[in-house]
């Protein structure tokens, strides 16, 4: 039996029910519903364990990453993510605001029709000069929502040495990113 133990900071509070894992913290509350059968998680006082009966690669695999995904949770609402991007345009200024629940991208490459990104989840999203911040306490849908403006402003049919307009991440939690 393979098994793997996490424990459970303090100011954090984690609650099974059935295959949905609730983390508590002081920045808010990340549910998740985890679907592999042939692992368990079992939340004691102090530990997390997450284990499974059999020795097979996936399910060992499985395994690892739904420990990932609950350490990932315990930080999340203890500091949270923050993702930075910035707006890179050579002649075309674009416009870019915050409308409800998507991102709109106006004049991009002076086209007459703007472009949308979704905002995934709890997730904010600020725009000051050529700065877009992305910050939440899930990291999947903070990652999602930074990933979503780079597509949308993904440039098609084109050579992409000559337009390098855009909307790239440049640093993610306090890290560069190459």
């Amino acid at each position: 039996m393979e098994k793997i133990e996490l424990e459970i900071p303090d100011g954090v509070s984690l609650e099974m029910e059935k295959n949905t894992l609730t983390v508590t913290g002081e920045k808010g509350t990340v549910a998740r519903t985890f679907r592999a059968p042939s692992v368990t998680v079992e939340v004691a006082e102090k530990m997390v364990t997450v284990s499974t009966p059999s020795h097979r690669k996936k399910d060992i695999a499985s395994m690892g990453t739904i420990r990932s995904r609950i350490a990932n949770m315990m930080r999340g609402v203890q500091t949270g993510y923050k993702y930075k991007l910035r707006i890179y345009y050579a002649h075309f200024p674009m416009n870019v605001t915050v409308d409800g629940d998507q991102v709109k991208i106006d004049n991009f490459l002076g086209e007459k029709y703007p472009r949308f990104a979704p905002i995934v989840g709890d997730t904010q999203v600020n725009i000051k000069g050529d700065e877009v911040t992305v910050t939440g306490i899930d990291k999947e849908s903070v990652g999602q929502t930074a990933a979503n403006l780079e597509q949308a402003t993904r440039i098609r049919k084109k050579d992409p040495r000559v337009f390098q307009d855009g909307i790239y991440l440049f640093e993610r939690d306090g890290v560069k990113v190459k």
